[in-house]
């Protein structure tokens, strides 16, 4: 029996809970199958076999876990998905879970593990996080709101339920207590009016186990519809190094910011006695749809066990991105997934995965 903690009762932290780094090992991923039309208007015809490759990408290395209601999207996606899951290494489990969207990475909950040598048995958690759907900008998202909690009820795991709004694309951690965040992201008023930095540190202090918090602006990235989400700018690919977006043309408005991001990273404090070492990773040429400019990040990859998974955008620095990736992670495979489509949704790989964190090595 699973239970739901909320500010009054001990918080993760002090029931011996950490967030564990995205490369630690995963017991799967999960995933919610695409069925809003109107996230990738005129596009949406394309989208469920990027999906299927996605699928059958990480079902290659893990299982997945996939979120599609019975009653309007499960036969389509199990149509699209069947032939993947036969021949496939790893088993992909279905959940009867209705949503509004796909981005589960922004409305799932937020896995958390602690030593097998606990006491309790016990051993995973999650953070159900208040959800508004990037500050109120895309209604309805009721049905994404109650995702998490219906996920953890499936997987009958403890419940932990922070007041501060928050999406998972919105926290960066190396998995032993530094996070990267942004002002934008945490302290806008559309999601947490009056709240300061001091504020937000204490909730991730509580329940992520956080020691250490790198703030950057949020700017960057023109065309984020999520007021400027870490997981588009800066990521760890070990305990003290990050890939950061960088861009290469002096006249794009992206240039001028994402300096200044590289600059304020170099100047962080040392991590557990090392200094952060930042390397460049360049964005795309602009990616454009009806005139639009697109957030294309190679920084919205996604680690699993056996690889790296990197959006790719037709683009000569797509070979570029595989190559600086494949160096930070030189045991795992690093495959390209096309995602000139998937952007038009404003969002690529990361954002629409979520890792389930295995409780021993030996676990998925």
């Amino acid at each position: 029996m699973n239970s739901d903690f909320s500010g009054k009762d001990l918080t993760p932290r002090q029931r011996g809970y950490r967030w564990p780094a995205e490369w630690e090992p995963h017991a799967g991923t999960w995933i919610a199958w695409p069925h809003n039309e109107q996230t990738w208007p005129g596009e949406f015809a394309h989208i469920p076999a990027i999906f299927e490759q996605l699928v059958a990408t990480l079902l290659r290395w893990e299982p997945v876990h996939l979120l599609a209601s019975e009653s309007t999207i499960a036969g389509q996606a199990k149509k699209q998905l069947q032939p993947v899951a036969s021949s496939a290494v790893h088993p992909l489990h279905w959940h009867d879970i209705e949503t509004n969207d796909a981005w589960i990475r922004d409305f799932g909950p937020t896995f958390l593990i602690r030593d097998s040598s606990s006491e309790s048995r016990n051993l995973l958690a999650g953070i159900d996080w208040p959800y508004n759907a990037w500050g109120g900008k895309y209604p309805p998202y009721d049905l994404d709101q109650h995702a998490s909690k219906r996920i953890l009820s499936d997987l009958e795991v403890d419940r932990f339920c922070p007041t501060m709004v928050l999406e998972g694309g919105a926290i960066e951690g190396n998995g032993a207590g530094t996070v990267i965040i942004t002002e934008s992201c945490l302290l806008n008023a559309n999601r947490n009016p009056g709240w300061t930095r001091s504020m937000a540190e204490q909730v991730l202090q509580d329940y992520l186990a956080a020691e250490q918090f790198i703030w950057l602006s949020g700017k960057g990235l023109k065309g984020d519809d999520t007021d400027g989400h870490i997981d588009q700018l800066v990521r760890f690919v070990d305990s003290s190094t990050v890939v950061a977006a960088t861009c290469e043309d002096p006249s794009d408005p992206c240039y001028q910011p994402l300096r200044e991001n590289l600059e304020l990273l170099k100047q962080s404090d040392p991590i557990a006695g090392k200094g952060l070492e930042v390397i460049p990773l360049p964005l795309p040429q602009p990616v454009e749809h009806e005139g639009h400019r697109l957030p294309a990040s190679y920084c919205n990859f996604y680690i699993a066990n056996g690889g790296i998974i990197v959006p790719q955008f037709d683009d000569p620095h797509d070979e570029l991105a595989r190559e600086i990736l494949q160096t930070c992670f030189p045991a795992r495979e690093v495959v390209g997934i096309p995602a000139s489509k998937l952007v038009w949704g404003l969002g690529t790989v990361h954002c629409l995965t979520q890792q389930l964190p295995a409780i021993h090595p030996s676990d998925g």
